[in-house]
């Protein structure tokens, strides 16, 4: 969209400026009063599968200088923040006995982060499976379902009304690509015929969750997806068919049941004879109302053809793109085309951008204390005009939570990527904000109209 010099970034009335961050990527102490060990303790200790052999056992140290964290959430103005609970911290075994030390330590958070005028938005699953149920199968299982519903319901009971804004799954389809299919997650396998029982199992969960909390909450519950928009290379034939494959799996493999109830008819020629039929009763189950969806946004892919399995479809780096240190290319409008597409396929249901940021080179604090970071401010900045954009062209975005709060472990790939618009020592674990904090204060300060101000650089 073009804008003129002085084009109005003013955002609507209402709408949400936060940060996000997952438990297992900040909190540390993993085992500590009574928690049992996730999928992902289990994945990190396990040699060879995280760079560095790099685990969680003291990540941010969150689960100790929470109250610091809030203060700086406060300090940079923020209104919301989303985090996740690690279900194993509460439900040690995954089901039955509660564990009132692990409730407690959320329930204290909450109320913190309301004393400071924060809205807490609860994620019930970001990745960390407890492994007594990946045990039992884990979501290869269909009892699943119930596991997950039972850990949604002591949470409802323990924390709705103080929290209004819940979400159910976060990204389930990196939870069965990376986890199921290539092995690159937890909990590390590979095979084809599980990534789709065990994407299918994630949305019966999903919808039994919903289910329980219509029944014991009175606010919003929805689900949150990663979205990658597919431009195709070329005008082929080839490249048009890998681009409809690619968007199938990514963008529509989980939106579809949960808002359609139906999966798109491309995941049967993707996965071939691994590909089951599922009984028409679950999706019944799957299809929820919802009060909003949640999309997570970082990057595009340009695709073509290719021999690359399942899909047959491959990416092909821009070699005039911005790049970033994940090697996931700079591209805002990318964001205004998945939020109108979104929009155009799902209709008017409300909206938040959950995750966006990205991991560039950041510097070591300098003498005079600052990090500076001008190209994360770059990105920020283009991603939120981008999200004015959208909401021109009629979608109903209520809210944007910057990715990440805190640097943090980033999964099987370490310490070794930094999101943060807060800088974390991870020898001192001493917090500094980075100049994109400061900045992003500045945006949140005037709902948005500071980004016409010039970039502070």
């Amino acid at each position: 969209m073009t804008r003129s010099p002085d084009t109005d970034f003013t955002f609507p009335e209402g709408f949400l400026w936060g940060a996000a961050t997952a438990a297992h990527q900040i909190e540390g102490a993993p085992l500590a009063d009574g928690a049992g060990p996730s999928i992902w303790t289990r994945f990190a200790h396990t040699p060879g599968m995280t760079l560095n052999g790099d685990t969680g056992d003291v990540a941010c140290d969150h689960y100790h200088r929470w109250k610091e964290d809030v203060a700086l959430m406060r300090e940079l103005g923020l209104q919301a923040y989303r985090f996740s609970v690690s279900w194993s911290r509460i439900l040690p075994e995954g089901t039955g006995r509660v564990n009132q030390k692990g409730l407690d330590f959320y329930s204290r958070l909450v109320d913190e982060l309301l004393a400071n005028g924060i809205e807490p938005l609860l994620t019930l699953y970001h990745w960390d499976l407890p492994a007594a149920l990946d045990d039992r199968g884990g979501w290869l299982n269909r009892d699943c379902a119930d596991w997950f519903a039972e850990y949604g319901r002591v949470l409802y009971r323990a924390l709705d009304g103080r929290v209004k804004k819940w979400v159910t799954l976060n990204e389930p389809w990196v939870i069965t690509d990376g986890g199921y299919l290539h092995g690159a997650l937890a909990p590390g396998h590979r095979s084809r015929y599980e990534a789709p029982i065990a994407s299918h199992n994630l949305m019966r969960a999903h919808g039994a969750a919903v289910q329980a909390y219509r029944a014991e909450g009175a606010h919003e519950i929805g689900l949150v997806v990663n979205i990658e928009p597919k431009y195709p290379a070329s005008q082929s034939a080839a490249d048009a068919d890998a681009t409809r494959r690619a968007h199938a799996y990514m963008n529509e493999q989980y939106l579809h049941p949960a808002l359609l109830g139906r999966y798109p008819p491309e995941l049967k020629q993707i996965f071939g004879d691994a590909w089951p039929e599922f009984p028409e009763d679950d999706f019944k189950q799957i299809v929820q109302p919802l009060d909003f969806v949640g999309i997570n946004y970082y990057t595009r892919s340009v695709t073509a053809a290719s021999d690359s399995y399942p899909l047959e479809a491959g990416a092909v780096r821009q070699p005039l793109g911005t790049y970033t240190e994940t090697g996931w290319e700079v591209f805002p409008q990318g964001l205004t085309d998945t939020l109108v597409w979104f929009k155009d396929t799902y209709g008017d249901l409300p909206v938040y951008v959950t995750e966006n940021g990205a991991a560039f080179f950041d510097p070591a604090v300098a003498e005079d204390g600052r990090v500076r970071d001008p190209l994360r401010i770059d990105y920020l900045r283009k991603h939120l005009s981008a999200i004015h954009d959208a909401i021109a062209a009629g979608v109903d975005v209520r809210g944007y939570m910057a990715w990440s709060l805190l640097d943090n472990l980033e999964w099987s790939l370490g310490y070794s990527k930094r999101f943060g618009i807060i800088h974390v020592n991870y020898g001192t674990l001493e917090r500094t904000p980075k100049d994109s904090a400061r900045w992003y204060s500045g945006i949140i300060e005037s709902h948005g109209r500071a980004l016409s101000d010039p970039l502070p650089y």
